[in-house]
């Protein structure tokens, strides 16, 4: 779970989180997922592999305002060796109550920007990422297809 607090510059006129801000936090948990999985951005890069966002959508339930802390849940739901897909619930850290959530989607590409597949470029890499989608999956009845931060 990424725990964040509210900064001042993230909220608008009406004293709550601008919108844009929820999908830098989607990123900031996708980060700290994936480096707790053993496949952070930082590796993935030095292997001339690019991760760009395809897709970016987000649902807000109810606002967030500064000072406040939030947890963000970030899920692989799909990971196909071409795309990756992660699900993002945010809450606020005392009540608890659903603030947004949302969605990514991402590709793998070659430093010259062609899609790969990652198991015939990076099979390890590949095996790690499939390895932490199913990881939780026996003991936290979730899915397969999903592993939680």
């Amino acid at each position: 779970m990424y725990t964040r607090t509210v900064h001042y510059y993230e909220t608008d006129k009406m004293n709550c989180v601008h919108h844009s801000n929820y999908i830098r936090w989607f990123e900031e948990a996708r980060t700290f997922l994936m480096e707790q999985m053993g496949f952070g951005y930082d590796k993935v890069e030095a292997l001339n592999i690019l991760c760009p966002v395809l897709h970016a959508q987000a649902e807000y339930r109810s606002m967030t305002r500064f000072g406040e802390t939030v947890e963000i849940e970030a899920k692989i739901l799909n990971y196909t060796g071409v795309k990756l897909s992660f699900s993002y619930t945010v809450r606020d850290k005392t009540t608890k109550a659903l603030r947004c959530t949302g969605k990514t989607e991402h590709c793998f590409l070659n430093e010259k920007g062609k899609p790969i597949l990652l198991r015939r470029v990076q099979p390890q890499l590949d095996l790690r990422i499939r390895a932490a989608a199913e990881a939780d999956s026996s003991s936290n009845g979730q899915p397969s297809s999903e592993r939680t931060c």
